[in-house]
Parts: structure tokens; sequence; C-alpha cells
């Protein structure tokens, strides 16, 4: 990749608060001994970029990409998600997923299911027993 094209890559992930470096293989496999990283070593061949994510680790394979599709030369070899190495085809599915927030709110969502359905079933008795008790009424009033 030419300069302007990893500099274009350093933008778009620096949007999103996400680093990527250049680094040299021996200096990876030395720094990723012992670590969650380790699994990686193996893809570690040729010239290897390495961008990395603190918060959200689905936004930093959705922005990689992202860029992939713009540029044919960027090759995504494989990535360590929560201390796990996924392989390219595991990369694309783990991209396809919605972000943080959606998830967290689908969740919220799934919880609040039983209670809402369940605050609708009481309300619902209330109701029914307030019509009977006003059909009572009715009834003996006339």
């Amino acid at each position: 990749m030419t300069v302007a094209e990893l500099t274009g890559l350093r933008r778009l992930l620096q949007s999103s608060s996400l680093e990527y470096s250049v680094v040299k293989n021996t200096l990876a496999k030395i720094a990723s001994q012992d670590t969650g990283v380790a699994a990686a070593v193996g893809t570690l061949k040729g010239p290897v970029g390495i961008a990395i994510g603190y918060d959200d680790p689905v936004l930093v394979l959705k922005k990689v990409l992202e860029f992939k599709k713009t540029n044919e030369k960027l090759q995504v070899k494989g990535a360590v998600v929560e201390g796990k190495f996924c392989d390219q085809d595991a990369v694309k599915e783990i991209a396809d997923l919605p972000s943080r927030e959606i998830l967290l709110s689908m969740l919220a969502g799934a919880f609040q299911a039983p209670l809402s359905k369940m605050a609708g079933a009481l309300n619902a008795t209330v109701t029914s027993f307030a019509y009977a008790m006003g059909s009572l009424k009715d009834k003996k009033n006339n």
C-alpha cells in the first residue's frame, strides 16, 4: 500500500478512536508472548499492520473491512477478538454483528418484555374486575 493509502486508513480508524501501526514481525512476536495475542503469531509474515481498538472489538473489524472495500491491496489475515484468534471467515461474521450499543439495547428489550407483559396482564385483570363491579352496580340499580 502507498503512504497515502495508509494515511487514509489511519484517518478512518482515528475518527473512531482506533489505532493502526505497521510493526516489525520479530518485535510483534516478542511482544505477544504470554498474551492473548500469541495465537496470531502464525500470521505475522510479510508486511504486517495491526489495528487496535480498546472499547468495541466489532468496530475495529467493521472499519478495517470498510476500508478494504475501497482498497483491494489491504489483506485481512485474521484478528484477535477477546483473546481468541479468528480467521478471515470469522472476521467477516463478527463484522456483521450489530454494534455494542445495539446489542445492549436488544438485551434490555429482552429483559423488559416479560415485565411489560406481566404489567399488561395485571392491568387487564384489574380493569376487567372494575368493569364487572360496574356492571353489578348497574344491575342492582335497575
